[in-house]
This record gives structure tokens, sequence and C-alpha cells, in this order.
């Protein structure tokens, strides 16, 4: 059978030739988006959203979402005052970096770039002097969902940013953060192996929450901690988020020892654990400096896996949690 080209000239997303024999992407409405992509294999779905921000709405196994959707989300619809769950993505540090509404909820294009994979691209970005580009493949035969991220000046001065994760996972799970193993270098700078926010101007270096614990060399996040927002220098490149729903959600990501960090206090990776409906998972990139034109990417590996959650009482089971993740990669 011949390539065949679709056309949807009433929406900004572009579908690529691609042979029909291949499992493509397809446009479809989601909620009160029309202009939706969705990647899908046997077990897995996702569906992305040019048309605010640029994010995963969602990223399922056998039907069950791994992303917190708010219901304003959900009742969304064109005109609306755009929404912002789900899978975000964005770009910091933190404190410094200028109000991005054009990147944060502008609309984006996007693109269908083979069998389950797609591109979305943002505007222009003034405050920033950046334009992003983000791409997304589904594996054929696992939940390995590979997104990429690549900041590009399109100003014409040197701009110094770096990658910053925003997702949001159905709340009221258990966070657990790998941490450097023992022995090798660099070893945490922080007492504890994490610092927490207590408000925007106080960063605690040696907190002490009942709700943080160490078991074994990671650090269990369950319930709601005394501040929500926590910081961790782990150079080992994982999150993993036992979720209520019985889904294991997966981060994985390279770390850079010999370069810099440059959020306020060097983190690697930020948690937003609120007691509330979702829990706020966020790998930190390193300091990109870039001239007017250059580019810089950064990419995070999701996996999905079926896990019980905890009856009341009970603890996460780390040595089979451990199983899960040797076979995530």
């Amino acid at each position: 059978m011949p390539n065949t080209c679709l056309n949807f000239l009433c929406c900004a997303v572009t579908l690529c030739c691609l042979s029909t024999s291949a499992v493509a992407g397809e446009v479809i409405a989601y909620h009160g988006y029309q202009k939706a992509i969705e990647l899908k294999n046997g077990d897995t779905r996702v569906v992305l959203c040019p048309e605010v921000g640029g994010r995963i709405l969602e990223y399922s196994r056998h039907g069950v979402n791994a992303l917190y959707l708010s219901r304003a989300e959900q009742d969304w619809k064109p005109g609306d005052r755009p929404q912002g769950s789900a899978g975000r993505f964005d770009i910091g540090p933190e404190y410094i970096i200028p109000n991005r509404d054009t990147l944060w909820s502008g609309e984006w294009t996007g693109e269908i770039t083979g069998a389950r994979s797609a591109k979305l691209t943002s505007q222009k970005d003034a405050a920033t002097g950046v334009q992003l580009v983000r791409e997304f493949t589904l594996a054929a035969d696992s939940s390995h969902l590979s997104c990429q991220q690549t900041i590009v000046n399109v100003s014409q001065e040197t701009k110094e940013w770096c990658h910053w994760s925003r997702t949001f996972a159905v709340g009221k799970g258990i966070c657990v953060i790998p941490l450097t193993e023992p022995k090798t270098s660099p070893q945490s700078r922080f007492p504890q192996g994490y610092v927490m926010y207590e408000g925007r101007a106080r960063i605690n270096v040696q907190p002490e929450d009942p709700q943080i614990r160490r078991r074994d060399n990671v650090l269990e996040i369950h319930p709601t901690p005394a501040h929500p927002k926590l910081g961790f220098d782990s150079y080992a490149g994982v999150i993993a988020y036992a979720a209520p729903n019985n889904l294991l959600f997966v981060k994985r990501f390279k770390t850079y020892p010999d370069r810099v960090y440059n959020e306020a206090a060097g983190l690697t990776i930020s948690v937003w654990y609120p007691d509330n409906e979702m829990v706020e998972l966020e790998p930190i990139g390193p300091r990109e400096v870039l001239p007017p034109g250059a580019s810089a990417s950064f990419t995070e590996n999701w996996y999905l896996a079926e896990m019980k959650f905890p009856a009341k009482g009970e603890s996460l089971d780390l040595p089979a949690l451990q199983k899960q993740l040797d076979s995530l990669k």
C-alpha cells in the first residue's frame, strides 16, 4: 500500500507521511482539546497537548492514568483560561527566570514524526529569549516513553537556563528517591540527603521530618511532609513513585556530577508533595550556557508498571520495588 499523507487543515498539527503498515499516532479530540496527539501501543497510551503549553495529558497503562488531570482541565474548551495540570515541563532556575506565559500556557504546534513519535514546538518567547522543542517517542512493546526537551536560544544574547520538569502525578502516593551510591563521588552536600523549602525565603539544609525516611539507600516520602517542597542532590538519576491507583511511575535521566546545577540549592531533583490530589516530580538539568543560535537537550525516560499500593499500616516493599526498577530500563 502506498504511503499516505493526511492534511488536517483545521488545526496546527502536521502529520508526516508514514507507511500505513506502521502504528502511527493520530490527532484526536480529548476532553475540550481538538488538536491532541495520541501515541499508543498494546498496553500504554500517551496523549499530548499542543494547544496549551506543550504538555502530556495522559500517560496510562491499561487505561489507568499516572498523571493528575484536574477537573477544570477535563472541562476545558477553546477560549477558556489555560489550565496547566498533568505532564508539565519547564525551564529554570526557578527563582531567577522571568515570567514565560508564552512557553508555559501558550499554543504550541504539533507534528507526528513517526510510528508512536511526535514533536511539539513552542512559539519564540521574548522574555527568556528561547524557543522550546519537545520530542516524544513511545516504545513499540513497552511503557518506555522518551521525553526530550531542547532549549534553543533565539535571542542575540547568551542565555543560561536549565531543564525543569514539573510533572503532576496522581497524589497521595509514595515517592522514592534513590541516593548516590555509597563510596562513590560526589556524596550529598545535605546532612539528611535533602533540603526543605520553608516558604520562598528559607531553605532548611538540615530538616527533620518523620514523613521523610531513609531506608537502605533511598529516601521515602509519605505522607505529606511539614513543608511540601523538597530538594535533592542525588546523582542516581531516578525518581520512583508508587501511586494509590496501583501504578509505579518511574523517571530516569542522566546526571552530571562535573557540571553546575544552577537552582538555588544546586538540585538535581525537586519534589512538591502537598496534602492534595497531586504530587509534583521534578528532574532538574544542569546549567546550559547558550550563545545566540545555540541549543541544548535534556531527556527524561518514563516507565510504568503495575504495583499494588501498600495497605494502611504497611510499608512499601523495597526489594520488590528494586526488581521493578531493574526491569524498567
